[in-house]
């Protein structure tokens, strides 16, 4: 795993075989930051980042490579969580909190705020397309925050009204929603 861009641009980090994981490809990430950098976001504001699915904390790292103000990635699988905690302390950035826990019970029990929530479930999750409503209902995301979900070619949100964006890159895709994306499309029906 390797840092694409930022402070902690071309850091390595060996990734045990045994993981589970389907780290987000280089090309994908690549895309995806210069969409957001260029179009999304503005990184010198340090957004408040929430990384779900954090599997080996890829995703994460690279926000924080570009200096987001906080980051917390949460993963529930034991060896992962330790892994993005060793990467976590390696790094040293008091920016960075490593949650070990269930998703969808963080999303229930957190009671922050971020400017950018990121989820790269399994792609076989059953669950995955109640992803953007379950994210949108728990009042996590600020009111102008923006979530991402990478996601599958079988999963298609374009009928879901608070969907802004979709990106492919191979078989990556991302879907962008925002909550004022909902608020403006009831007020252009009006």
């Amino acid at each position: 795993m390797r840092v694409i861009s930022g402070k902690y641009r071309h850091r390595h980090f060996e990734v045990p075989r045994s993981f589970k994981a389907r780290p987000t490809t280089d090309f994908a990430k690549e895309n995806l930051f210069n969409i957001l950098q260029n179009v999304y976001i503005d990184f010198e504001e340090h957004p408040r980042v929430l990384d779900l699915f954090a599997g080996t904390g890829s995703m994460s790292l690279e926000f924080l490579s570009r200096d987001c103000g906080q980051v917390v990635s949460v993963e529930k699988d034991h060896k992962h969580y330790q892994f993005i905690r060793r990467v976590a302390q390696e790094i040293g950035d008091p920016a960075w909190t490593v949650v070990m826990s269930d998703v969808f019970k963080y999303l229930q029990h957190c009671h922050d705020t971020f400017d950018i929530i990121f989820a790269d479930p399994p792609y076989a999750l059953p669950t995955l397309a109640d992803l953007p409503s379950l994210v949108m209902q728990s009042g996590l995301l600020s009111a102008d925050g923006l979530f991402i979900l990478e996601h599958g070619k079988t999963n298609d949100f374009h009928s879901n009204p608070l969907l802004i964006d979709h990106r492919t890159y191979g078989s990556v895709n991302f879907s962008f929603f925002q909550p004022q994306a909902g608020q403006n499309s009831q007020q252009e029906g009006m």
